[in-house]
């Protein structure tokens, strides 16, 4: 694997020496021979490679990637450029509308956040190809939960933003008292209705931000 820069490898040297990451190595070098698996796998690790870890300010948690041709890169909920945005996408960029009266851009690809300092992570990172969930019991969550817990002992008031169950059971993962966390129902049509319309996590996110005297985030992709 490539060095990842930005202080990742330093952080994540004992994860990636660990056994159990050395069996999901194992698990996937099958799965990427045998099937079509996304994101690519030079794609794989992207929110780190996009993010310095200097620069986190906040984590947004998704779940597994898109798992249709074309959409997954390595960015929880981005897919890449000329690419339908997904229904979540959607509600996302309604709910900056409203929240910050950002006009929806046509692209779905958020590298541009990932620059700006926000950690585009998904709790699972690979997928079989039209398998939601497929690689969901391979080891990730040990992974990227350790990911989680080094994130909050070695930065200083990180925005945690938990959308929906599976992010918001990560809440135990993070250090309270020197972050904040915002969490609300899942931006999936499903769940949207529910909590996530009306979050105004955008804002409270920068608010947060200049009110420990760092540069708030331009959540405008246009």
């Amino acid at each position: 694997m490539k060095p990842l820069g930005g202080g990742w490898d330093e952080l994540l040297a004992p994860l990636f020496t660990d056994e159990k990451y050395l069996k999901i190595r194992e698990f996937l070098k099958k799965e990427y021979g045998e099937r079509i698996i996304y994101p690519d796998m030079f794609d794989l690790y992207n929110c780190f490679r996009y993010t310095p870890l200097n620069n986190v300010k906040a984590v947004i948690l998704g779940q597994d990637p898109y798992h249709e041709p074309g959409q997954a890169h390595g960015l929880c909920f981005s897919v890449k450029k000329g690419v339908p945005l997904p229904p979540s996408l959607q509600n996302i960029y309604k709910e900056i509308k409203s929240d910050l009266g950002i006009t929806q851009p046509n692209c779905g690809d958020l590298s541009k956040w990932a620059n700006e300092g926000v950690l585009l992570l998904n709790t699972t990172l690979t997928v079989r190809e039209h398998q939601a969930n497929s690689h969901s019991k391979c080891g990730w969550a040990w992974f990227t939960d350790n990911v989680i817990k080094l994130i909050s002992q070695n930065t200083q008031n990180t925005v945690f933003i938990l959308w929906g169950g599976n992010a918001r059971s990560k809440v135990p993962l993070i250090e309270q008292s020197k972050h904040l966390i915002l969490q609300c129902a899942h931006p999936s049509p499903l769940s949207a209705f529910n909590g996530f319309f009306g979050c105004r996590h955008f804002s409270k996110t920068n608010e947060y931000l200049k009110a420990h005297r760092k540069q708030p985030i331009d959540w405008d992709l246009n």
